[in-house]
């Protein structure tokens, strides 16, 4: 790496930053807010499930997920959607966020690394993230924009499987980013091509595919979903203990005073 060359963090965000899907935190929030019916949703939703049951790259199935996420927000004042996504981040994605990966994100913070999210969400909700948490930028699904309002249209591909791999070699062109010697942390085998597009590849909660490769290639693994899981089937036991000790001591006490 060349003295004017940076090193980067690259991280996805669903299911590796946060715990769930940031465009659905997004559309529930919009719903809840009048934004449109539950039926206006329901393509949306159909087709991302769709897609994530049967874990296959898919060109159709990717295309209906593409419309169906920028039709729900076609004819809204972009402004408006921004002042509402901090809401949302506040309300929704903050709650959710992964504490062990923000760890890993500020410990490259601290090392004077960049750190990008890189998602297939709207590229405005994962700046806003990013901002939030103080990381350098974000990668995103681009939403055309017209008059300030959203037309339901993207600008080039949804930023998933290989297009997170050609929006970070981009990046690394325009902004001197030694790939090489940068880091990427992805959930999902749908990843590869960004996990592999760099020198160091680290794996988040990763799915089952994910995991085998990972695994094979002898890549590190951060699991904090069993960490999360022990804690919440340890908490109850502890408060029953602290309780017991808590009513125990004054008799504990004063026999030994006695």
């Amino acid at each position: 790496m060349t003295l004017n060359q940076r090193r980067v963090a690259f991280f996805d965000v669903d299911n590796t930053l946060m715990r769930g899907s940031s465009l659905f935190f997004l559309s529930k929030g919009m719903y809840q807010r009048g934004f449109f019916t539950k039926k206006d949703i329901s393509n949306f939703v159909v087709a991302n499930l769709r897609y994530r049951l049967s874990g296959v790259e898919n060109k159709d199935e990717i295309a209906k997920i593409q419309s169906a996420a920028c039709e729900f927000i076609r004819g809204h004042e972009a402004s408006e959607i921004e002042k509402m996504g901090i809401e949302i981040y506040d309300e929704y994605v903050s709650p959710a966020l992964w504490q062990g990966t923000i760890e890993i994100a500020n410990e490259h913070l601290s090392q004077n690394e960049e750190v990008w999210l890189v998602t297939a969400t709207p590229k405005d909700l994962a700046e806003l993230i990013a901002k939030r948490l103080g990381f350098t930028g974000g990668l995103g699904t681009v939403a055309e924009v017209k008059g300030g309002k959203y037309t339901g249209k993207i600008i080039g591909q949804l930023l998933h499987g290989p297009y997170k791999a050609i929006a970070v070699r981009q990046l690394a062109a325009e902004r001197g980013i030694d790939l090489e010697n940068s880091y990427a942390y992805s959930d999902s085998h749908h990843d590869l091509p960004l996990l592999e597009a760099v020198g160091n590849p680290r794996v988040i909660n990763p799915d089952a595919l994910l995991q085998l490769h990972a695994l094979r290639e002898h890549w590190p693994i951060h699991d904090f979903r069993r960490a999360r899981a022990l804690k919440k089937a340890v908490a109850p036991i502890l408060g029953v203990f602290m309780k017991a000790a808590t009513l125990a001591s004054p008799r504990t006490w004063r026999r030994g005073t006695k």
